[in-house]
């Protein structure tokens, strides 16, 4: 490839064909170039505008194209999704080079025949404003003025209200905040903030909860030398509150039996002070081997990690103080991180829930008597969230909800825009003495 927009088409493309991460697919694809942090920064924002878009992008090619969108080629279709974004949210674009940079990747793709074509479309859409056509008929409108399926937008106002599914659809389009657990082992958040703020990077102490940052413009993490010495970790701050709420403490038996890449391990290694057990289990053993090596660079040799399915249950592993049951989920709490989420089929997320409660059930007998119950998701959905503790309550006598400190209930929400965190789901249950 030979510049970074051909390198976002590839990415684009290459999301249409997979179901891989759209994180993992870009870093893959920018690593087989030579590119500047600048141009990295880029096609960050590029690729992540498309995806997080799409569907408004899709709107304006159905009202400028003459030809009907199935008749587009992908790679054809992605030009003209990657020209409007920077037409329209990208102001440090002219339209000029939004524009010519589009019809030379219709050269780049050897599809010369479609120039003319690509560039009537564009031009046409400045023509007129740049304005984005918005449907008269409300979820509709939704649907394209925020980039949202039709089906999640019912889902939310049948579920938490219209004027929080608003907020919801709101947020769901925002740059995500970005926050990092300092790992108390190795330094302070002060000394953290003070080494990062050095390279010119807004870094805040969060005051809320301990050993928390809050960073801006920190660029790539992996490459930052207080990463490499473990002086960190990346973790939303509902993942944050989730393990102070669990409160493990120092000598303390631990399992999380879905953990991988293992951030809530680090934090309840951590809160253990490195003292006691932790045993994180994951599903595939390459995301086991995450946990190890995210351990070794943290320093916390309390961890061990191992290859387990969390919906089987292993009486030889024995009893534990606390359990966390992170489980697998649709997502939807994190789709500004991960857009691609909200393109997936509903149908693929209908046996969510009864997995969510099997693996809540194993859980639930690992648990010493007066021990602690932890269930959480990164979803915003009841099927997922509430109807699951519900279930769990129903049919465990020997639990009892566990009220959550600070809060008035055993179960919490969080939604992004009340603290800032991801969508997140957490309850706490109790087995009886």
């Amino acid at each position: 490839m030979k510049t970074v927009r051909e390198a976002v088409l590839i990415a684009l493309n290459n999301m249409e064909f997979s179901e891989a991460y759209s994180n993992l697919t870009l870093d893959q694809t920018l690593d087989q170039g030579t590119f500047s942090q600048q141009d990295r920064a880029f096609a960050t924002v590029l690729f992540y505008g498309v995806l997080e878009r799409r569907l408004t992008l899709d709107a304006c090619v159905k009202r400028y194209s003459k030809i009907p969108m199935r008749k587009l080629s992908g790679d054809i279709l992605n030009i003209l999704r990657m020209g409007l974004y920077q037409l329209v949210w990208m102001d440090s674009v002219p339209d000029s080079a939004a524009v010519n940079e589009s019809v030379r990747l219709v050269y780049a793709v050897k599809k010369v025949s479609a120039k003319g074509f690509v560039n009537a479309v564009l031009r046409g859409f400045v023509r007129d404003g740049k304005q984005i056509p918005l449907p008269k008929e409300k979820i509709a409108r939704y649907e394209v003025e925020y980039s949202c399926p039709a089906w999640l937008v019912r889902k939310w106002i049948d579920e938490y209200s219209e004027d929080t599914a608003v907020e919801l659809l709101k947020a769901s389009v925002s740059t995500p905040p970005l926050y990092l657990r300092v790992n108390p082992l190795k330094t302070t958040p002060e000394e953290l903030a003070d080494l990062l703020t050095r390279r010119r990077r807004g870094t805040e102490v969060v005051k809320e909860i301990d050993n928390c940052l809050s960073v801006q413009g920190i660029g790539s993490i992996r490459h930052l030398p207080e990463y490499k010495k473990g002086m960190f970790h990346v973790q939303d701050l509902a993942s944050q509150t989730l393990c102070k709420l669990l409160d493990p403490k120092p000598g303390e038996r631990v399992f999380d039996l879905c953990a991988a890449p293992g951030g809530k391990s680090f934090t309840l290694a951590q809160r253990m002070e490195g003292k006691g057990e932790l045993l994180a289990f994951d599903l595939y053993e390459n995301r086991v081997e995450l946990i190890r090596q995210g351990a070794e660079r943290l320093g916390l040799c309390c961890i061990t990690a191992q290859q387990g399915d969390a919906s089987v249950f292993r009486p030889e592993l024995g009893l534990a103080d606390k359990v966390l049951c992170d489980v697998v989920c649709s997502g939807l709490g994190i789709i500004r991180r991960k857009p691609e989420i909200k393109y997936k089929d509903p149908a693929d997320m209908k046996a969510l829930p009864d997995l969510q409660y099997r693996i809540l059930d194993t859980g639930a007998n690992y648990v010493r008597p007066g021990g602690m119950l932890m269930y959480s998701t990164c979803t915003l959905s009841r099927e997922e969230n509430e109807q699951v503790s519900k279930r769990f309550l129903q049919e465990h006598p020997a639990f009892v909800p566990c009220a959550l400190p600070g809060y008035d209930s055993f179960e919490h929400t969080f939604f992004p825009m009340e603290c800032g965190s991801d969508g997140f789901y957490l309850a706490m249950f109790q087995r009886k003495e």
